[in-house]
């Protein structure tokens, strides 16, 4: 009986936030379902997301701004499938925040502090903008204390840290050179403290809801890299999810915006394109719900690199980036150079002919030593 009344509750509490975001149960649970494998969960993993987001126990959240331009909290807002503006005030309660709080002055710093303090190692902090250091912080001030003195002071009794955006997580436009106020990323300020960072400019609002919901559910947060960022969405090169990577591969590029490379879609490399050495989702996880003209490389343009310190807002955009896994084949002719110019096509076919059998070689010749290891062994 206590099952079957547990299964109700459960049930209605489901039906109860479906309806508050309107969608049906089913679109909810697909959501939640999808969060789990977007991370790499199982299957069982969304239904204990969709249990602990429909939950009435909701963490509380302090959210502080720094120096940032509120586009990460705009791309969060304009999100959809469901409204991330609904889900967020259904999952969590968000006890201070600047940009989204009803009240102001005195009675939003009163109201974060009473929840500092009575959720003492329960609260989620969330930290949007780089934050300044030089002469003790004071060119980012609120309520007589700089950001700096907030964010040490809020770190200090919260359960979690996240660092939404390229500005919080590693300082990004503010701390370009040459940086008057010495930014730096809330994990810099906070050494010593595990802070999971969601870079981006802005960051795509999916990975943020998905860390969020992984600590609600869990109580924990994902695994990350060695830059504090989520595994799920931060391991792999945007280079190798690339909706133009067979024209890389296949050695087509666009040389020039508009020309004829350019409109037939070839790879944006030679225009600076940073894909191939900045990791994250962009491709695989698009930002709106508009298709794929809702990334960089998806309208033209290369990717700059923004989740990625010491390339996004430092490297020149035309700057050719650092190839980290495979270098685009050097033997092919370039877009629209003319017939007995450079290399052939058919000799470029026979280098690459070559070189896939030498791989191929090398491949067999690995095997065979493995199997001698073994046979040795």
């Amino acid at each position: 009986m206590v099952e079957e009344t547990s299964t109700v509750s459960i049930g209605s509490q489901l039906d109860r936030v479906s309806e508050q975001l309107g969608i049906s149960r089913r679109g909810f649970m697909k959501f939640c379902s999808g969060v789990a494998a977007t991370m790499g969960l199982s299957s069982t993993a969304g239904i204990q997301i969709a249990q602990a987001a429909a939950s009435p126990k909701r963490p509380p959240v302090i959210w502080l701004s720094g120096q940032e331009c509120t586009g990460c909290t705009e791309a969060l807002l304009r999100s959809q499938h469901p409204t991330l503006e609904n889900l967020l005030l259904d999952l969590i309660s968000l006890d201070y925040g600047e940009t989204l709080s009803t009240a102001a002055g005195h009675l939003a710093e009163e109201n974060k502090y009473r929840s500092m303090e009575e959720n003492k190692g329960k609260y989620l902090l969330v930290i949007e903008g780089a934050i300044p250091t030089k002469d003790d912080g004071v060119y980012c001030k609120i309520a007589q204390k700089t950001i700096l003195e907030h964010v040490t002071e809020a770190a200090e009794n919260a359960a979690a840290i996240v660092s939404i955006g390229s500005c919080a997580s590693w300082g990004g436009i503010p701390s370009s050179g040459p940086n008057p106020t010495g930014a730096k990323g809330a994990p810099e300020v906070l050494a010593g403290k595990t802070v999971v960072t969601i870079p981006g400019c802005p960051p795509n609002p999916y990975n943020f809801l998905a860390t969020v919901l992984h600590f609600v559910a869990f109580g924990a947060l994902p695994d990350i890299d060695d830059k504090g960022r989520p595994k799920f969405a931060y391991g792999r090169l945007i280079h190798e999810n690339c909706e133009r990577r067979a024209h890389f591969n296949a050695g087509r590029f666009a040389l020039e915006f508009g020309d004829d490379g350019h409109r037939k879609g070839w790879c944006l490399y030679k225009l600076g394109c940073k894909g191939p050495e900045t990791y994250a989702n962009c491709p695989a996880v698009l930002f709106g719900d508009v298709g794929n003209a809702s990334w960089p490389v998806g309208t033209g343009h290369g990717c700059f690199g923004c989740t990625e310190q010491g390339v996004g807002f430092t490297k020149p955009v035309y700057a050719l980036s650092d190839v980290k896994n495979l270098h685009p084949p050097v033997t092919f002719p370039e877009v629209g150079s003319e017939q007995g110019e450079g290399v052939s096509a058919g000799t470029a076919a026979l280098l690459a002919g070559l070189a896939g059998a030498a791989v191929g070689a090398g491949a067999v010749a690995a095997s065979k030593m493995g199997s001698g290891d073994e046979a040795d062994s």
